[in-house]
């Protein structure tokens, strides 16, 4: 560790939206080559401080110190002239275009009136290799995978010479390869100099790539504590404020009759080929089914074709007995499915409805909510109230937007809403992404609970702990086929192995 002045001094800083204090006197600061990561339950604050060092936000009080200079970060234009960069959570790239005309976009080289796409190219490949952030210059930002968009970001940071890097939950969508490939570049970086605030909600990883913590607690700095010597557990303690239980422990799955069985299901994705080919599995009331795979092999457009989200081409879904194939969201709805989506900001939730709309989504046609076509306000928001309180969500009321809550907090939203449906099948596709170690720990105990009670629970996860920890049968899909079962007790190995293609182990699915 290099002991020259901070690159970055946060002082006091404060922050306020109306009567919420979402920062209260907050000091951090960050060294030369170092990796400061900043944990916190969600809201605790990490975004909003984040969002004032990258110019979103002004403080109410307090003062940011660059290489030891006071400054004024009023924009996120100025925040990169200051050599700030950051990597937002959800990416902010053109999908249309390509990787290099998002990197360079605002800042193109040109020959005479033309963009020089030859230079542009050149540029990021030059880059690009320096860190080892490989990418293809010429290729289609929706056509890549999550992995390298991430690599883009960086590069776009860098290519404006940011010397300091805030990173917003950087591998919450990131295979567990894909991490390990970051944190080698982050390595690279931290060797160069670059500072790097690392926002993360996985402790392992924390542990595996910073060199400090700070813990940020309803608003405030907890403590400040070197990774070495810490522990999950004393992280989780400072985090939450008390201890977590880290480990799920449940009884035995008593499993009951079919919830859902699919029967050679086939189904195309949205290019029009094939994602879904001839899978057939049922999961039973009582029991907690995984899905395993790597992202991308069929388990979006598997989930969409179960929940009625998208048609299948061919094959059956019933849930309890009636057959929902090709009928709809509204049909499988009705017939007793709650789907918590993988992506809650375009799937899951309305950002422009309050928490009382979105939380009614699922009954708005019933009563006491609906009377004769009318919805009752005062209904919903007492609804939504006791929900929000059973599921700790925070920063909000009913009447909150929910595009004004942090990430995991919208999640929370997202899974209290499907829960108390009283499903039949609850299909929970990354129940837990983006959410801190306490939430966690609140929704793997609301889905052993669903289970208990006797509904079929349908997991679909990247976590592989979350798997072992969950699922009383794991199955995993490759190609957009089911090549093997597994019990709980898996090896990650033997699982990796039939993730990848191979077919050594397991079961085999029929």
């Amino acid at each position: 560790m290099q002991s020259e002045a901070p690159a970055l001094e946060l002082r006091g800083i404060t922050k306020r939206f109306g009567p919420v204090v979402a920062n209260d006197g907050i000091d951090f600061d960050l060294r030369p080559g170092e990796v400061h990561a900043l944990l916190g339950e969600n809201g605790a604050g990490k975004s909003t401080l984040m969002s004032i060092l990258y110019g979103l936000y002004s403080p109410d009080e307090g003062e940011i110190r660059v290489n030891g200079e006071q400054v004024e970060v009023d924009s996120p234009s100025r925040a990169i002239d200051l050599g700030i960069g950051m990597v937002h959570q959800h990416f902010m790239l053109v999908p249309v275009m390509t990787v290099t005309e998002n990197i360079v976009l605002g800042e193109e080289p040109t020959r005479g009136a033309l963009l020089d796409v030859r230079e542009g190219a050149r540029r990021v490949k030059e880059l690009s290799d320096r860190y080892g952030l490989a990418v293809d210059p010429y290729a289609v930002i929706e056509q890549v995978s999550v992995g390298m968009q991430q690599r883009v970001e960086i590069l776009k940071t860098l290519y404006r010479d940011a010397r300091i890097l805030i990173l917003d939950e950087p591998t919450a969508v990131l295979t567990a390869q894909e991490s390990n490939e970051l944190f080698e570049v982050l390595r690279e970086l931290t060797k160069d100099g670059v500072s790097i605030v690392f926002i993360s909600h996985k402790l392992n990883e924390v542990l595996d790539i910073s060199d400090r913590v700070t813990v940020l607690r309803r608003g405030k700095r907890i403590d400040t504590v070197p990774t070495e010597g810490a522990t999950e557990e004393s992280l989780a303690r400072l985090m939450v404020g008390r201890d977590v239980l880290l480990r799920v422990e449940k009884e035995t799955s008593k499993p009951r009759e079919p919830m859902l069985e699919v029967e050679d299901l086939h189904a195309r994705d949205i290019r029009a080929l094939e994602a879904v080919k001839g899978v057939s599995f049922t999961v039973r009331g009582g029991e907690i089914v995984a899905i395993a795979g790597v992202d991308g092999n069929g388990q979006l457009e598997l989930v969409q074709a179960i929940a009625g989200v998208l048609q299948p081409e061919s094959g059956r879904v019933s849930i309890g007995g009636q057959d929902v194939s090709g009928r709809g969201v509204r049909a499988t709805t009705d017939a007793g499915v709650a789907h918590i989506p993988e992506d809650r900001q375009v799937c899951g939730l309305v950002l422009d409805f309050t928490l009382a709309e979105n939380l009614a989504l699922r009954q708005y046609r019933d009563p006491p909510i609906s009377n004769h076509g009318l919805l009752s306000a005062g209904e919903m928001n007492e609804r939504a109230r006791s929900l929000l309180r059973e599921y700790d969500v925070r920063g909000g009321e009913p009447s909150t937007l929910a595009s004004s809550l942090s990430g995991g907090n919208q999640q929370k939203v997202a899974v209290a809403r499907e829960i108390a449906s009283n499903p039949k099948l609850l299909i929970a596709h990354q129940p837990t992404r983006g959410l801190d170690v306490g939430a966690i720990e609140f929704v793997h105990g609301r889905l052993l609970r669903e289970r208990d009670n006797g509904r079929g629970v349908l997991l679909v996860s990247l976590e592989f702990e979350e798997i072992r920890a969950l699922a009383d049968r794991i199955l995993v899909i490759y190609e957009g086929e089911l090549v093997a079962e597994f019990p709980p007790d898996v090896s990650e190995e033997e699982l990796g192995v039939a993730m990848t293609g191979g077919r050594g182990g397991g079961r085999a699915v029929a």
